[in-house]
């Protein structure tokens, strides 16, 4: 049976690279601006930036590089999020296409730096993006942030906010522009998830 959640949500935060989404995390949390805890960092380089960033804040850190097959590489993964009671899986710059088990369904989320569907997919990570909408001389480009499936940037879109591309924008620019946006829109995604119903799995040992 499905439980609502009365405690700050349980979170493990997945990277691969400069960790700034997590920083933005953890500030909120520490200002009370966020009803979570992170429990949890996972990355998938030994050298992520983002790994500093999880320690100097007291967060227990996971290397699991994607090496072998994607289903024993991601059931490490899963198994520490177990082991934690971890209730919402949250991908912030994290590259790599999860094998996400059973009762993980609609308990991980990414944040992408387009309005997806369009500029998602393989390869379509950070500044690549951002290239890539400028070339294409799109007037609007914004982020979002959805459930993680079997598919690269593919699951049910949660949380979308749009911002302007200026005719002056270079990928840099607007990358920073839309950064700003995800700092804002992935704790009220996260926010919006504490309060619905969690799956079943999620509720078991509360």
């Amino acid at each position: 049976m499905n439980a609502t959640c009365k405690q700050p949500l349980r979170l493990a935060v997945f990277a691969s690279g400069g960790g700034r989404s997590l920083a933005n995390l953890l500030e909120r949390v520490s200002e009370g601006r966020l009803a979570a805890t992170i429990d949890l960092v996972v990355l998938s380089r030994a050298d992520a930036v983002a790994g500093q960033i999880a320690r100097a804040a007291g967060v227990a850190t996971l290397v699991v590089p994607p090496e072998g097959p994607r289903e024993s590489w991601s059931g490490t993964i899963f198994a520490a999020c177990r082991e934690r009671a971890i209730d919402l899986v949250v991908l912030a710059g994290f590259v790599h296409l999860l094998a996400i088990p059973e009762d993980f369904t609609g308990r991980v989320i990414n944040i992408h730096p387009s309005l997806l569907p369009a500029f998602g997919g393989r390869g379509f990570h950070g500044i690549h993006v951002h290239r890539a909408v400028i070339a294409r001389g799109c007037t609007i480009s914004g982020c979002t942030v959805h459930l993680v499936d079997d598919e690269y940037d593919h699951g049910r879109v949660l949380l979308q906010k749009a911002v302007p591309v200026l005719p002056d924008d270079t990928p840099e620019s607007l990358a920073a522009r839309v950064f700003a946006a995800e700092c804002e829109t992935l704790p009220q995604a996260i926010s919006a998830l504490a309060i619905r119903p969690l799956p079943p799995a999620a509720a078991e040992g509360r």
